[in-house]
């Protein structure tokens, strides 16, 4: 309970409110934590994420979406802060947390095959929150196969 105001208070909405695509909802063992996102849909968003940006709001996120599933890696061209970075499945299942990347660091982050969602989030805030393999993302983008789905509208 203690946990759950805590979330309140630091990210300022309650999180279970319905899906919207700035928001990303993510569940785990630990509770549940919203995160206000830009989306990076397209190639050319995906190639430049978030570079040279000198901060992110602890609440922020930008959420990846590929067009189906794939391997996928990262790498901290360009990227001036510390991420946490987020990888998930079709089902927006996550499989794999990568904490604390090295800014313009060239060295790959491999996310692993079958990914179709990556969130990024400053760094150290996954561990701090909770958010583990087997967490679960909640986003409209997710579609039909989401293992926690969007409510009806």
């Amino acid at each position: 309970m203690i946990r759950l105001a805590f979330l309140f208070l630091l990210f300022g909405a309650p999180v279970w409110a319905s899906c919207a695509p700035e928001r990303l909802d993510v569940r785990g063992e630990a509770g549940q934590v919203r995160f206000t996102v830009e989306l990076a849909a397209t190639p050319a968003e995906r190639s430049t994420g978030l570079m040279h940006r000198e901060s992110l709001p602890r609440s922020a996120g930008m959420l990846f979406v590929y067009e189906r599933p794939q391997p996928v890696s990262f790498w901290m061209r360009n990227t001036l802060i510390p991420l946490d970075m987020i990888f998930a499945d079709a089902t927006g299942t996550v499989r794999r947390v990568h904490e604390n990347a090295v800014p313009l660091d060239l060295t790959g982050i491999d996310g692993g095959e079958d990914i179709q969602f990556v969130l990024e989030i400053n760094g150290g805030l996954a561990e701090r929150l909770g958010i583990a393999e087997g967490s679960e993302f909640r986003h409209p983008a997710i579609g039909q196969e989401a293992a926690w789905p969007c409510d009806p509208e």
